[in-house]
């Protein structure tokens, strides 16, 4: 008698499992057709969509020196839907302008980035705009107080 419970036990349980493996199936094959159809959708509007193909975008203008005011100077972030791709930054002065260039790759700079460099590659990533609108980034250290005598 006792076997014969734990037998039913055991059938119930296994064909309890494959029941819901069943479902499981159905639920995942349904999502992955949804994921499809959108995909198909997105394609349809913009054409192929294709990842490695520049598509996050921002530039982050600034006052980079004391004499110029502004916001001449800006760092303008180029990246793929992999993170991957450029900052391209632009230090103007009165008499000079220095322009730089910085490989990303994920997101993250292959060089330490400076904070307004990473201000542009966050806009970018955050798919803010090609006008990037973010506070300045705070300094690392604080201005010095000065004391009169």
């Amino acid at each position: 008698m006792l076997v014969t419970v734990v037998v039913m036990a055991g059938a119930f349980a296994g064909a309890t499992g494959v029941a819901i493996g069943l479902l499981a199936l159905r639920s995942a094959r349904c999502s992955v057709e949804e994921c499809l159809d959108a995909l198909a959708r997105r394609s349809a509007v913009g054409g192929p969509v294709d990842s490695k193909a520049i598509r996050d975008v921002a530039v982050y203008r600034y006052d980079a020196l004391e004499e110029m005011t502004g916001r001449l100077s800006f760092s303008v972030a180029l990246m793929n839907g992999f993170g991957d791709g450029i900052v391209l930054t632009s230090i103007n002065g009165r008499s000079e302008t220095r322009t730089y260039v910085r490989a990303i790759s994920g997101g993250k700079g292959r060089q330490p980035l400076s904070p307004e460099e990473e201000q542009a590659v966050r806009a970018a990533r955050l798919g803010i705009g090609p006008e990037a609108e973010l506070r300045p980034p705070a300094r690392p250290w604080p201005e010095p107080q000065r004391t009169r005598r």
